[in-house]
């Protein structure tokens, strides 16, 4: 006896219904792997000077991408001290993927170059050793780059993502601004716009 048109679609509406309950991934929007450990390892940028409420880049990358992000940024932080404070304030968190935006301090007080990059390779090695991914945010390009373009060498060499120059077209933008160093709300809205694509990329692979 032929199944009726109404009752066919009940008894597909059923089985779908079934299916969904043993399977949860019917959702058809993409979810954000559970249990993943993010680390926003940075200076007064990543802290969130110059902003407020919860619009500095950090606070707008959990919420575009769904995961809590630890935010280790400390004001006046240069590459050395962010160095020596690495083991408490990343390694002991058994971070999955950790974005690591410094430099920008060791520009302003005049830290020779050679020194920049000795600490920010050392940071991005000891990460990788620990087993995280590593998004590595540069600052700008030409005068406002504190490593004179060795981050993209060092991305390379530990198997890391570079993200480069992202306060091009912010820093010196009086609209972007908070202060002379500081970008404000937009400001911070156009770093995590330049940083999401990468973080991303790093999620959809832990989550894999």
């Amino acid at each position: 006896m032929p199944i009726s048109q109404p009752r066919f679609r009940g008894l597909l509406a059923a089985v779908l219904a079934l299916a969904c309950t043993a399977a949860p991934a019917c959702n058809d929007s993409p979810t954000a792997p559970s249990a993943v450990t993010v680390v926003a390892f940075g200076d007064s940028i990543t802290a969130g000077v110059g902003t407020t409420g919860d619009n500095d880049y950090v606070s707008r990358l959990a919420d575009r991408t769904g995961v809590a992000i630890i935010n280790a940024g400390r004001s006046g932080d240069t590459t050395a001290s962010a160095l020596a404070r690495i083991d408490s304030a990343v390694l002991a968190r058994d971070a999955d993927i950790v974005i690591v935006f410094l430099g920008g301090n060791d520009l302003l007080q005049g830290v020779p170059v050679q020194q920049r990059i000795t600490s920010i390779t050392s940071i991005v090695q000891q990460i990788r050793a620990d087993g995280a991914a590593v998004i590595l945010v540069g600052v700008g390009s030409g005068a406002i780059d504190p490593f004179e373009g060795a981050l993209a060498g060092i991305a390379s060499q530990t198997s890391s993502t570079f993200v480069p120059a992202v306060l091009d077209g912010i820093f010196g933008v009086s609209s972007l601004m908070a202060d002379l160093i500081h970008p404000n709300n937009a400001g911070h809205a156009i770093i995590a716009d330049r940083i999401e694509p990468a973080l991303r990329a790093a999620l959809a692979v832990v989550g894999s």
